[in-house]
């Protein structure tokens, strides 16, 4: 059984090495420690772990699964910033959002530049006719 200070060494371990961490993340080291490092594990072995690909390859391929998927827009955000962090432009991360539109369609793409755009703040472009909102 692991103690407090235990499960809160492995919650900021898990923050310092992925640059985030998400509110499941932290209710599991609290309620189900064992399956949190579990499933950690897999994380650490397939994106944390440096291997052949970098990890700004690793995030963009995140970003880009995570929109397909649909995942939440807070846990896409989050992979936004750690590829902002990583150098990567707000350009490259869009391009990478952009390949879900063939495969997931428009719905999926539009979960991911909404978290993008929030992200970034990009700013577009405004008609000059009447439309709905």
């Amino acid at each position: 059984m692991a103690t407090q200070e235990e499960k809160q060494a492995y919650i900021d371990d898990m923050a310092r090495k992925r640059g985030y961490v998400l509110q499941y993340h932290k209710v599991m080291a609290a309620q189900d420690y064992d399956v949190l490092q579990a499933a950690n594990g897999l994380v650490n072995a397939a994106y944390l772990k440096p291997r052949t690909l970098d990890a700004k390859t690793k995030e963009l391929l995140f970003i880009l699964s995570l929109t397909v998927m649909r995942a939440r827009k807070a846990h896409i955000q989050a992979h936004i910033k750690v590829a902002l962090d990583l150098g990567l432009s707000k350009e490259e991360i869009l391009e990478a959002i952009e390949i879900a539109l063939p495969e997931a369609g428009v719905v999926a793409f539009q979960e991911g530049f909404e978290a993008w755009l929030e992200v970034t703040g990009a700013q577009g472009i405004e008609p000059t006719v009447e439309v709905h909102q």
